[in-house]
């Protein structure tokens, strides 16, 4: 709301009041009641702070002449169609500027709307918190040397940005799905944001694209799971563990309709989508087709190559055809350096190596992906495979 209403060029400025807002509240709100409209209070404050930095700045004579001083409700909205009504969302458009570098969007989208840590996006982005902490830098810059006003781009310009929000928002519920938060394994609050701007976006012109679906169909099929991923004590269960009779009817419901939905299209997420759906639909991990997901993951190989994608599939493959033939695929690949270093790639290695029988590689694997998990209930699974390996 700060920036539409300051100009994005403001960024910072406003990143900064919202801030100050928000330490405030923790400051004076246990000393008195909270009050009536929190998020009218913190408007108010935060736009005083704005007020006040551009005072000092001598340059806000045209911002104070806009704003009323005490104006402590944000004003009602009048949007043409090619607009978006989401404060957050029309953002999330902004961002994605083609005149900042690719990662350099998701970089600015993650950090400044999402809350992510820089640490958190490096660990998303399989970079380092320095490179993280460049591109955040030089995409602010592109954004202040833009106009001081902040309007809705045209329809064609939106259409131009879409795959940046569905990265965007595929990020922000991978971060709820599976945290990098030490001691939070699962942030459900990100995961829900992430399908409710998925729900927007789709009732937008730019946004009603099978795409859309698809990535909603993803979000939900995975969302089912949430309730039966963790066991009583906090910890993480996997798909062969998981208690079905806890997923989610609705969301799977949901999940399926929006795949049916995204016919017409074709993109990762309607792959990822499809691979979630087979899990979603067998009655129980036995009676998983891997014969359908193993060729899915295959498909997205050849689409979009990576070698998580290969990771995958090895474990799908595993799971079909014995474990001799994932761990062909995992020994043919020549990993890149950013993958040597992730814990899954270590973890899927030593589970393998654990199935086979050879328990010195599996110690050694599951050793090095239990130094660098990010989180206890993450550690907390790898004991429990590295106990059995022993």
């Amino acid at each position: 709301m700060l920036v539409r209403r300051f100009g994005i060029a403001r960024l910072e400025l406003c990143e900064d009041a919202v801030q100050t807002a928000l330490l405030r509240a923790l400051e004076v709100w246990p000393l008195r009641e909270i009050p009536d409209e929190p998020a009218a209070w913190l408007r108010r404050v935060a736009t005083h702070q704005v007020l006040d930095a551009l005072r000092r700045e001598r340059t806000a004579t045209s911002a104070i002449a806009r704003e009323p001083p005490e104006d402590t409700q944000a004003p009602e909205a009048v949007y043409l169609e090619s607009e978006v009504h989401d404060d957050l969302l029309r953002m999330l458009f902004v961002c994605a500027d083609p005149a900042v570098p690719h990662e350099g969007r998701l970089v600015l989208a993650l950090k400044t709307l999402c809350g992510f840590s820089t640490a958190e996006i490096a660990l998303r982005l399989f970079s380092s918190e320095e490179a993280v902490h460049k591109r955040l830098q030089r995409a602010r810059a592109v954004l202040r040397a833009r106009g001081p006003d902040l309007e809705t781009p045209p329809l064609a310009e939106l259409a131009s940005r879409l795959a940046t929000v569905h990265e965007t928002i595929y990020l922000l519920f991978n971060e709820g799905y599976g945290s990098a938060h030490e001691d939070t394994p699962i942030r459900r609050e990100l995961a829900d944001e992430a399908i409710r701007l998925g729900l927007v976006l789709r009732e937008h012109p730019v946004g009603a694209a099978p795409e859309t679906d698809a990535l909603l169909a993803l979000m939900c099929l995975h969302a089912a799971r949430f309730d039966a991923r963790l066991d009583g004590s906090g910890g993480l269960l996997l798909l062969d563990e998981q208690d079905r009779a806890r997923w989610g009817h609705a969301l799977v419901v949901a999940g399926l309709e929006h795949l049916r939905r995204s016919a017409g299209g074709f993109s990762t997420y309607h792959l990822e989508a499809s691979i979630a759906a087979e899990h979603c639909l067998a009655p129980s991990f036995a009676a998983t087709r891997w014969d359908r997901i193993v060729p899915l993951y295959e498909m997205l190989e050849r689409v979009a190559p990576s070698p998580l994608y290969t990771l995958n599939r090895a474990i799908a493959l595993s799971q079909w055809k014995g474990v001799d033939a994932g761990l062909e695929v995992l020994e043919a690949l020549r990993p890149p350096a950013w993958l040597l270093v992730y814990y899954l790639w270590d973890a899927t290695l030593g589970e393998l190596y654990r199935r086979r029988g050879d328990r010195a590689r599996a110690v050694e694997h599951l050793t090095r992906a239990l130094d660098a998990a990010p989180t206890h209930a993450e550690r907390a699974l790898l004991e429990r495979r590295l106990a059995l390996a022993r």
